[in-house]
């Protein structure tokens, strides 16, 4: 039987800081529009509080997840124990897109590892906190991290980064908007 919490507890933030993968949901206020689910991974989230999480959002194929948060803020978070004990957290709440030039970016970004082409700092504040029991979730072994996004952020190099998020980062595939500039 799942548990609703009123914040983030020790142990529930060991759970998620020990978790490979993460996914992100968002949808649009539009019946029409297209809902976004997105795996993350890398060492791109940081848990801030008791209520407050971040993660480093990076050059990718689409901006969805950051043009649904500028329309309505909607989000979710979840996270799935793929080894050891059956749990599975999730975290809705208000998301906040912090493109470069936002006033926390900065000190924000300090306190994440050094991942190429980030694009701006996504941070929720979970209005929501419950798990679930997870017994259906199948197990798999970690065994490492793809090295495809560091090899595509060389090879492209900051032109190539900015050219491919004016093309298709400044609006969602439902028309709109995305990044309100590159970010690099």
């Amino acid at each position: 039987m799942g548990k609703i919490y009123q914040q983030l507890t020790p142990q529930l933030i060991a759970f998620i800081e020990a978790q490979q993968m993460f996914f992100v949901g968002t949808a649009p206020l539009s019946a029409d529009g297209h809902m976004n689910i997105s795996p993350k991974g890398m060492d791109c989230l940081r848990v801030l509080d008791t209520r407050t999480l971040a993660y480093l959002d990076v050059t990718g194929s689409g901006v969805e997840t950051i043009a649904h948060l500028k329309e309505n803020s909607r989000m979710v978070m979840m996270f799935c124990a793929f080894d050891g004990k059956p749990l599975t957290v999730r975290l809705h709440g208000k998301g906040e897109v912090l493109e470069t030039d936002h006033p926390d970016f900065a000190k924000l970004r300090t306190q994440f590892s050094n991942l190429p082409a980030v694009r701006s700092i996504i941070r929720l504040r979970a209005t929501r906190i419950a798990d679930s029991c997870g017994w259906t979730v199948p197990t798999y072994e970690h065994t490492g991290t793809r090295d495809y996004y560091d090899k595509f952020a060389a090879a492209q190099g900051d032109e190539g980064i900015r050219k491919g998020q004016l093309q298709g980062n400044l609006q969602s595939i439902d028309g709109l908007a995305g990044l309100a500039k590159p970010s690099v």
